[in-house]
């Protein structure tokens, strides 16, 4: 049975234009994903991470094949990131046969949930669920139905633990610490920057802190930002991401091992309870 269709407007991002006969594999050397997928399975999307040498975030980012015969890809990624990008990703443009264009003025961008709307479409888990990511031109006026608000998303998107750009997501972070590893790290096809430390990490399997889900017991105002204790005042790490009663946020490594965490308030008390809620 098909869910019904609501949708969330994401307006102007970071959006970027890669044509060329070396655009595949010009990029496929600068990502941590392996881009030739798109060629395999182009009705759906790929999110990829851009690391530096030293394999720690610099974007998150969502690859689209537009045009397999060009080939045209689309790379998108939050507004703010639109100059750091644009510079890292054609650093090392020389004599490849491929040209990088910013057309972040030139779309606006939807996500569907449920099934897939009319026109082109690509297939992303976006928010943690089956969904669909749609270009629309920019001067394109579009009416919604059903609009999903950015309250209803940001629900989702936490109750099914996915990290937002500058919210749990920042700059330096290193891809396997927020949980990115499955969905943006390829392991097989071979080098692009950053490629060395991310291998060796997985080698290791040693984080000083991860990314977790966490439940939250109590029935208070809580915000992103607040502090996990236990044993006394002892902060064992800091929540980002909050709509009661689910939230996200960094466990250090002391905490591993804990299961039910204290918020606490600069007095003592208690603000609230969160329960990780990984398995095992």
């Amino acid at each position: 049975m098909l869910m019904p269709m609501a949708t969330l407007t994401l307006g102007k991002r970071t959006v970027f234009s890669l044509t060329g006969n070396d655009a595949v594999r010009y990029l496929n050397g600068q990502v941590t994903q392996d881009v030739r997928r798109l060629l395999t399975d182009p009705a759906r999307a790929l999110a990829t991470c851009v690391t530096d040498a030293k394999g720690r975030l610099q974007a998150l980012a969502t690859l689209y094949l537009i045009d397999p015969q060009k080939p045209e890809i689309l790379i998108e990624s939050a507004p703010e990131l639109r100059e750091m990008l644009y510079a890292r990703l054609g650093r090392y443009l020389i004599a490849d046969d491929a040209e990088l264009a910013d057309v972040s003025d030139e779309w606006i961008l939807l996500h569907h949930l449920g099934h897939a709307p009319t026109g082109q479409s690509y297939a992303y888990p976006r928010l943690g669920i089956a969904g669909f990511d749609q270009w629309v031109p920019a001067d394109v006026v579009v009416s919604l139905e059903d609009k999903l608000t950015q309250l209803e998303s940001e629900k989702i998107r936490i109750e099914h633990g996915v990290p937002a750009w500058d919210v749990d997501l920042q700059p330096g972070m290193l891809p396997q610490e927020a949980g990115l590893e499955e969905l943006t790290l390829s392991f097989q096809k071979g080098c692009y920057i950053g490629q060395e430390v991310i291998s060796r990490i997985k080698s290791a399997g040693k984080l000083n802190r991860i990314l977790r889900k966490f439940h939250l017991r109590n029935d208070q105002v809580v915000k992103g930002g607040e502090l996990l204790s236990f044993a006394g005042q002892d902060v064992v790490g800091t929540l980002t991401s909050v709509v009661y009663p689910h939230a996200l946020g960094f466990l250090q490594k002391k905490g591993f091992g804990q299961k039910t965490f204290d918020l606490r308030l600069s007095d003592g008390s208690i603000l609230a309870q969160a329960v990780d809620m990984a398995e095992g």
